[in-house]
């Protein structure tokens, strides 16, 4: 079952020890992330297919938007940035994390999307 998640995607930065007493933007946007994930009380169900629905600027005109509407987000910030701030969010150590399909897409409105991927073994079982 899909859900989708209305939190805008954040990057995790390159973070130094400095962080914890310095008021960095970049760190206070990626942990008021991290808090409005848990809020949402966002959870990832393993394997997963997680897209990223990032907010298209406001000073594309409506056409390009339109145009851009669901297609591949091919710019910053990177896939593999966005997906370790999710599942520093989600998860308290991620190690247990061995597979997860990710993707980020242009939208009018920035989303998480979650869905659960079934397993090669689960497909065997239901086609038997």
């Amino acid at each position: 079952m899909k859900r989708t998640y209305y939190v805008e995607p954040v990057p995790k930065p390159r973070m130094t020890r400095a962080d914890r007493w310095k008021k960095r933007a970049c760190v206070l946007r990626y942990r008021a992330f991290c808090d409005k994930v848990r809020l949402a009380r966002l959870t990832l169900p393993l394997p997963c297919r997680v897209v990223f629905w990032m907010p298209m600027p406001l000073s594309w005109p409506e056409a390009k938007r339109a145009r851009m509407e669901g297609r591949l987000h091919e710019q910053k910030p990177d896939l593999d940035n966005l997906l370790k701030a999710l599942l520093d969010a989600v998860f308290a150590s991620d190690a247990h994390v061995s597979s997860i399909w990710a993707e980020k897409r242009w939208a009018d409105d920035a989303a998480i999307e979650v869905e659960p991927l079934q397993t090669a073994e689960v497909k065997l079982q239901e086609a038997a």
